[in-house]
């Protein structure tokens, strides 16, 4: 038997993959709401329900007219919606938005940061806060650490996000 260790790994080895791949789950009261606005807010896209996907579980009894509503002239699951990057998961995690029967009442543990695509200390456009703003988004507070800023805004419900900005 051999008493050889493997090397330590090094700064920067990745090492075997990763056996999960991430996605978000934000707690709402109106998932297909809240998808919308944040697709709308990233650029990004809601991930499309099927149909007659959802009409043959109800036909087959796995589910009823009470697991769906109508949002935006669709059929969808009541129990959520989700969001992805339009180039796919390999570039960002999947937003996944579930109902919750109360409205948010304290800070959110965990929060979404938003960065200009790009260099990491690429400032966004300032345009870009005045279009959150305009989508809905509340302003809460500004913070600055040496040259970098953010702003913190809330969605439509109230669920805190920041969005770097110019120090």
């Amino acid at each position: 038997m051999s008493n050889e260790t493997s090397p330590e790994p090094r700064p920067g080895d990745r090492g075997p993959a990763a056996p999960y791949t991430v996605q978000v789950a934000i707690d709402t009261t109106d998932p297909h709401a809240l998808a919308d606005w944040w697709a709308e807010a990233l650029g990004w896209v809601v991930e499309p329900q099927d149909e007659s996907f959802i009409r043959s579980m109800i036909a087959q009894g796995y589910a009823t007219e009470e697991d769906t509503i109508v949002h935006n002239g669709a059929l969808v699951w009541r129990a959520g919606a989700a969001i992805r990057h339009p180039d796919g998961l390999d570039v960002a995690p999947r937003l996944l938005f579930q109902p919750v029967p109360e409205p948010k009442t304290v800070k959110n543990r965990v929060h979404l940061d938003l960065r200009a695509a790009g260099e990491p200390a690429t400032p966004p456009d300032p345009a870009e806060l005045d279009r959150l703003l305009a989508l809905g988004a509340r302003e809460l507070s500004r913070g600055r650490q040496g040259p970098h800023g953010w702003v913190v805004l809330a969605d439509p419900e109230g669920n805190e996000f920041c969005v770097s900005v110019a120090g």
